[in-house]
């Protein structure tokens, strides 16, 4: 047979031996197969494998909350036209009326347009009832009443959060961790996060954060006297548009958060910090002193203060310096926008750096109705050892059977090998998409394992149960036979756990997938392989 015909011939056999490559590399070449700088890896350096592990192997916590605010739908505003048409100037009228009725921030109310049309307008304010809300809405002329306001937000806005929080995981190095969306049969949404190797208290905190990131000049106002500042928005997160990690400042105490200015905000910034007098008779003039946690405006002379102002609270105040402060007066800064924003403390400055890379979250979350489940790390080890023990046993259990079944390593040996190579594409593939496993999972290859032998050994009954295989199309008319029991036993399986993989069902959503995963990778790779092993050990070709 030429080289040719036989790769014709065994094509599964090579297909399957491809598989389980790619998953070794996937498994234990450190970076894997496709490397993502952007992904923290210090939990794949310490380990022997590239495999991450949820909160059930590593230790952490998980905590659910639900977004804090109020909705009013498909709300008549006069900004939608018949024929699509939007006014947004009438969008933006809305907006800034019930910002004014309510006292908000303009980050804490949102309107916007639907696909098919509607309005939706959406608080995000505890402390705003339903009836105020509805009440705002009629000072802007929209017809609204307390029925059409429920509470929550929109799905869109729950979408934006999740992005956000994960952003926020990615760029703290919380390694595994990750949020999503889970929803009641009542039809409530919550928010969980997960974050392995991270106490209830540290999370809360995270959680709690919406991280608006903001510059305020604090400068002196216009009436002469020496102890009269007013202080000014110059810069947002919005603006930022590279941030590179903290530093300890080179003098005095504290830390800073080099940055980069957007090519659209620059202009106006170095404008603002010419016309307010930064530049000029403010240079160095700031003497806010910190306590390493809040700043102190207890002051007597004017001051001139860049504010570092996070979520409504003040992090640090300092000077402009004499080399910015030159670029800037002569123009030349805004075509290198870079600065250093400032904070007390190594954790303040981490956190703002955060928060400048990930964005702040576009709605907050509600903290005093959070569930929390914690488990310690000790816990977790224990675990991951009992899971690996538990999985080697269930690998030889199943071995021993198969061999006291056939008695003949011809049979038995490739059928053990197929089934933990079934085994290794899984982790493989747990391993590319950085998959965090937890005991949901674990339970699921165990299922795999026993799903594919069992599968294995009805190959194994049909093909030899009715005489020796003589001929390579005896074999062939037997295995057919054989792959349609299986495909139907599959797709009973998988049409079985569809639900459970795709609705928001904690653990039982983990088992459901990798159960599926494996029996895809099954029907599609192992029982074709071993049928043609099983094909080359039992006829005459």
């Amino acid at each position: 047979m030429n080289p040719i015909d036989a790769i014709k011939n065994n094509w599964r056999v090579l297909l399957l031996v491809l598989f389980v490559g790619f998953s070794t590399v996937a498994l234990f070449i450190p970076g894997g197969i496709v490397a993502d700088d952007s992904l923290a890896d210090d939990s794949i350096d310490d380990s022997p494998t590239n495999l991450e592990f949820g909160l059930s192997l590593e230790g952490g916590t998980r905590m659910r909350a639900p977004v804090d605010g109020l909705t009013a739908e498909d709300i008549d505003t006069g900004a939608v036209s018949d024929d699509g048409q939007i006014d947004q100037d009438r969008l933006d009228e809305v907006d800034a009326t019930i910002r004014e009725e309510l006292d908000l921030d303009p980050a804490d109310s949102n309107i916007n347009v639907q696909e098919d049309g509607t309005v939706t307008a959406e608080v995000f304010d505890g402390n705003v009832t339903e009836a105020e809300f509805a009440a705002a809405l009629q000072a802007a002329d929209v017809d609204a009443t307390e029925d059409d306001i429920r509470p929550g937000v929109t799905q869109e806005t729950r979408d934006s959060i999740i992005e956000t929080l994960q952003s926020k995981i990615n760029a703290a190095g919380l390694s595994g961790g990750t949020a999503y969306e889970s929803s009641t049969l009542e039809g409530d949404h919550y928010i969980v996060v997960e974050v392995p190797n991270m106490g209830a208290s540290e999370l809360r905190e995270i959680l709690s954060d919406r991280g608006q990131v903001e510059v305020r000049a604090y400068y002196p106002d216009d009436s002469g006297n020496q102890t009269n500042q007013t202080n000014q928005t110059v810069l947002t997160g919005e603006d930022i548009a590279n941030v590179d990690p903290p530093e300890q400042r080179q003098r005095g105490s504290g830390y800073v958060v080099p940055v980069q200015v957007s090519e659209d905000a620059a202009p106006g910034f170095q404008q603002q910090m010419n016309d307010l007098g930064f530049t000029g008779e403010g240079q160095g003039r700031c003497n806010l002193r910190g306590d390493g946690e809040t700043i102190s405006f207890d002051h007597e002379n004017e001051q001139y203060c860049l504010l570092t102002v996070v979520d409504d609270e003040v992090v640090d105040a300092h000077s402009m310096g004499q080399s910015l402060a030159t670029s800037m007066s002569s123009g030349s800064w805004e075509s290198n926008p870079t600065f250093q924003m400032g904070a007390q403390n190594q954790q303040d400055a981490q956190s703002l750096s955060v928060n400048l890379r990930a964005g702040s979250l576009r709605a907050p979350l509600d903290m005093d109705n959070n569930q929390v489940y914690s488990i310690q790390p000790s816990h977790a080890d224990q675990f991951k050892q009992y899971s690996l023990l538990i999985g080697l046993l269930s690998v030889l259990t199943v071995s021993g059977v198969v061999y006291s079944r056939y008695t003949d390593t011809r049979v038995a040996l490739p059928m053990i090998l197929t089934a933990v190579a079934e085994v290794a594409i899984l982790l493989g593939f747990a391993a590319l998409i950085r998959m965090p496993l937890d005991l949901s999972h674990v339970a699921g290859f165990i299922a795999v394992v026993g799903t594919g032998v069992d599968d294995l050994v009805i190959i194994a009954d049909e093909v030899m149960d009715e005489g020796d295989v003589s001929s390579e199309r005896v074999f062939q008319s037997r295995f057919r036979k054989a792959f349609w029991v299986i495909g139907a036993a599959a797709a009973t399986t998988i049409i079985a756990l569809s639900p459970l993989a795709v609705m928001s069902l904690g653990d039982l959503q983990g088992f459901a997938i990798i159960t599926i995963l494996g029996v895809l990778i099954g029907v599609l790779i192992t029982r074709p392989a071993y049928g043609d092993i099983l094909r080359r050990l039992l006829t005459d070709r």
